[in-house]
């Protein structure tokens, strides 16, 4: 895919999770302002796939490179956090505290003086709790108290909070109501627009990936290929969606 600056480049790799197979991927570029959903890794591998690119486990064959820096070429934490604040996650892996509100929860990026928010955070917090879709009335509320939706759209504002340039998702839509599922895809897509992210989202769902993203992928597990899926297919799902 021609156009913006390479953020995120997978080549030749491979890494032993303890699955059936170790995890290939042939090759895989996002760039800048692009969105692509791939359709073909189950959870476990979509989780070593995010934890590759954020750096958090290296391949055992081939290169990674994200935001223009090698991922075995990080060396030290603090060089490492810096990586992350420019990666946005929305996982079921990130935590989320049950005894803090959901506003206190969507601050926890920002400032861990959650207790009092300063009146620039909250009002920072307010503006990311409007931007992912969560009711004003919700964000006073326990997190205990807080519906699947709301806990997937929290994740969301916790990825955004930092301003990423790079926003990966791992089966964000798997935890949604049937009925909240087109609803959220539509609201990924316009964030990712309106942010000019690059946007990486792993799926099961390929009517999900196509309304959310640009582009669908399919990965190929036993040989590592990602393919593109062909255009009258993602004309279809569109349509049906």
């Amino acid at each position: 895919m021609a156009g913006g600056e390479l953020l995120v480049s997978i080549h030749g790799v491979r890494k032993d999770y303890h699955g059936l197979r170790p995890l290939r991927v042939e090759r895989l570029e996002l760039r800048d302002g692009e969105t692509v959903a791939l359709v073909g890794f189950d959870r476990a591998a979509a989780e070593v796939l995010v934890n590759l690119i954020t750096g958090a486990t290296l391949p055992d064959a081939g290169d990674v490179e994200v935001l223009g820096t090698p991922t075995h070429g990080v060396t030290d934490a603090d060089a490492w956090f810096r990586l992350l604040d420019r990666i946005g996650i929305v996982s079921e892996r990130v935590v989320l505290l049950e005894e803090l509100t959901v506003e206190q929860n969507l601050a926890l990026p920002i400032t861990l003086d959650v207790e009092a928010l300063a009146a620039d955070v909250r009002s920072r917090v307010e503006r990311l709790g409007l931007e992912v879709g969560l009711a004003k009335n919700v964000m006073g509320q326990r997190l205990a108290a807080a519906d699947e939706t709301a806990r997937v759209r929290i994740r969301l504002g916790k990825a955004l909070a930092l301003e990423p340039r790079l926003l990966l998702a791992e089966h964000p839509n798997a935890a949604l109501p049937p009925d909240e599922v087109r609803r959220f895809a539509a609201d990924l897509s316009a964030i990712a627009a309106r942010r000019r992210l690059a946007m990486l989202v792993l799926t099961a769902d390929a009517a999900f990936g196509a309304a959310a993203c640009r582009d669908l992928l399919s990965f190929q597990p036993a040989t590592g290929a990602v393919v593109s899926s062909s255009s009258w297919w993602t004309r279809l799902i569109r349509r049906r969606g």
